[in-house]
């Protein structure tokens, strides 16, 4: 037989063949990498192709090993129970299994007909074949061809360890022993299907210093050996468990010591705690020892050693090549020297300097007005910000800042300084308190009220807009106002359509009376929210059918409402009249009213409550709820009059209801 192999070009120097890129998809999925996003190893679309549907194949066959163990092991599928991709993957043949089981124990074939799928099916005969301890054996008697593997006696094929003969008798296939769970792979080992037989891999990597063998083992890493230490040219290396370890080739002697690097630095005896000279001497550091002195004279300050160095002797400081007094008169003194000062200046008996006497610290707030600075023998007189120096150049004046027009507005002089203030619509900038910035009235805390509908910035002021049709800018320039087609004439309603204006727009509606009732008056062609168009029964003489029906009447009314941003409480919106007393009795008869919303009821936004108003039962639709608009409904409401005797009658009513996408 010949085997044949797709070649790619990737490149002039490198190709790579589809066997190839199904290998790495594969070792891929072994160390359960994402498939989804593999590192590329050919820029062919079909080798990626191949590369992450290899990878998706060994992470199936792993999650289904792993669901057929559990039936294997528990007989139950409830601990896979979740909803994630590989989850259901093991759950799936985890069921599978169990109905491969189920099948050996009632004595059924493992080649079932069920349609489970073809997976299904192979996991559910693999489970029952193999829970049979392979007693059922195929008997195939092959008419023609030679046999794939091996061919005995009486021309039966036989296939080699770890494959299977097919349905046609002559041909071999692959045995999956992981699928089958007939591999004989430790704890923590994962199973592996090869051709014809199967390997077990590791599920826990050894660690570092370790390598896996091919016996499955951890073993450990020469690191000396191989050469993959990092010591040093100064160091040796020794092995050890797992790791290694970095020896000094070179020892040093004493008064040295070893470094990182192993080099052999000098140890300064003369820094430890405890001297090794005697009192009296002094320590000096030499290479790998040191040497000990005896202590030299120490002068004090304003002496030094004479000659022979026996003795200190006084230094005469105003013979000193730089004058120690700046100018001065100096006077040497043992050990030391003072200063006689000109007129104007004082010795400092610390720095030993002649010092100016400083006329503004001795006499503060006498000799200037604001402030005053000395100079060497004087002193000058300044004004702080804001005031300018009089003639008398002591006193200061007020400096009129507005003079060269430092605000970039309005500006106010004051005494010592000055304030920028801005036009309305302007603000003073926090930053130089004199740049006047443009106020986005929009961005406010109060701008979401400043328009009814949408604020527009601008320099100094605002302006607001409406919604593009259906509204028109009120008078006061902040709120909308909805303009009543109905009215202008701008709608487009045919003639026998009455016209209805709703918030932001209209409707063209039309009504027509059910079979036997008859319209009470004429339909406007243009309808007011107190409208009502009203159908009253109107029976033909032995219509029993109609005599017999309980609905009286059949009206519709109609109500526009916004969309209500904040809905706080039930909003009463529809009023439903009776004459009914609530606490009177006809003559014989006694009444009662009762009202329920029949259909039309939107996300139940609508309900209907009965009350007294003015001794009479009055029947309130409320909007309970918010709905979002634009909406339209119609609300089917039933009033219905019941007696003492069982007697009723009804009345419909259709509330035609528009919600507009707008508040207002």
């Amino acid at each position: 037989a010949c085997t044949y192999m797709l070649i790619i070009n990737l490149s002039t120097s490198q190709q790579l063949s589809l066997d190839d890129c199904c290998k790495d998809g594969q070792k891929r999925g072994n160390d359960n990498e994402d498939c989804a996003s593999l590192p590329l190893i050919s820029p062919s679309t079909t080798c990626r192709i191949v590369q992450e549907q290899c990878c998706v194949t060994v992470l199936e066959d792993n999650m289904c090993t792993t669901g057929i163990n559990v039936a294997k092991e528990q007989g139950l599928c409830d601990s896979l129970f979740a909803n994630t991709c590989e989850t259901k993957t093991a759950k799936m043949c985890c069921d599978c299994c169990l109905v491969g089981k189920a099948a050996l124990e009632l004595g059924l074939s493992c080649d079932h007909s069920l349609s489970v799928g073809y997976q299904c099916g192979l996991v559910s005969r693999a489970c029952c074949v193999h829970g049979s301890q392979n007693n059922q054996t195929a008997e195939t008697t092959l008419t023609e061809g030679k046999c794939a593997h091996r061919c005995e006696g009486n021309d039966t094929c036989i296939c080699f360890k770890g494959y299977k003969l097919k349905p046609d008798g002559k041909s071999c296939e692959d045995i999956n022993e992981c699928l089958l769970g007939a591999s004989n792979c430790r704890a923590g080992e994962r199973c592996i299907n090869t051709e014809g037989s199967f390997r077990c891999q590791r599920e826990v990597s050894c660690g570092t210093g370790y390598e896996l063998t091919d016996s499955n083992n951890c073993k450990d890493i020469d690191e000396c050996e191989t050469g993959i230490h990092n010591c040093g040219l100064e160091f040796k290396c020794q092995n050890t468990q797992g790791s290694f370890r970095c020896l000094p080739k070179m020892q040093c002697g004493a008064g040295f010591i070893q470094d990182a690097l192993g080099h052999c630095i000098d140890i300064n005896e003369c820094v430890s705690q405890t001297g090794p000279c005697p009192r009296g001497q002094v320590c000096i550091n030499t290479l790998g020892s040191y040497i000990c002195q005896r202590n030299a004279v120490n002068c004090g300050r304003g002496y030094h050693l004479n000659d022979d160095g026996t003795r200190c002797v006084d230094i005469d400081e105003c013979k000193a090549p730089v004058p120690v007094c700046g100018g001065h008169g100096c006077i040497n003194q043992l050990g030391s020297y003072r200063c006689e000062c000109e007129s104007g200046y004082n010795f400092n008996s610390i720095t030993r300097l002649c010092e100016d006497n400083n006329e503004c610290r001795h006499y503060p707030g006498r000799l200037c007005a604001h402030k005053c600075e000395n100079t060497l023998g004087s002193y000058k007189c300044s004004c702080t910000t804001g005031f300018k120096l009089a003639a008398d150049g002591r006193n200061c004046d007020d400096l009129n800042e507005c003079e060269s027009n430092p605000c970039s507005q309005e500006c106010a002089n004051v005494y010592g300084s000055y304030q920028c203030y801005c036009r309305r619509g302007y603000q003073l900038s926090d930053l130089d308190g004199m740049t006047c910035e443009d106020i986005d009235e929009c961005a406010l805390p109060t701008g979401g009220h400043i328009c009814s509908y949408r604020c527009h910035n601008t320099a100094g002021s605002f302006h607001c807009s409406c919604p593009v049709s259906g509204y028109t800018l009120s008078p006061n320039g902040r709120s909308c106002q909805d303009v009543d087609e109905c009215v202008t004439g701008t709608h487009h309603c045919a003639e026998n359509q009455s016209c209805f204006n709703v918030q932001g727009g209209f409707r063209c509606l039309s009504f027509e009376c059910p079979h036997s009732y008859k319209q009470v008056g004429d339909i406007a062609t243009r309808l007011e929210r107190s409208d009502t168009v009203r159908c009253v029964k109107s029976c033909q003489p032995n219509d029993f059918v109609c005599i017999l029906d309980p609905t009286h009447s059949v009206s519709h009314t109609f109500i526009s409402l916004p969309t209500f941003r904040e809905f706080t409480q039930p909003e009463e919106i529809v009023f439903l009249r009776t004459t009914v007393p609530a606490y009177g009795v006809y003559p014989l008869v006694t009444y009662e009213v009762n009202f329920e919303i029949l259909e039309g009821n939107l996300e139940n936004a609508f309900d209907i409550i009965k009350r007294v108003d003015n001794g009479k039962y009055v029947g309130v639709v409320r909007q309970v709820k918010p709905l979002i608009g634009p909406v339209a409904t119609v609300l089917k409401l039933s009033m219905r009059n019941l007696t003492a005797q069982g007697d009723s009658s009804q009345n419909i009513i259709n509330v035609h209801v528009f919600v507009s996408e707008f508040w207002f």
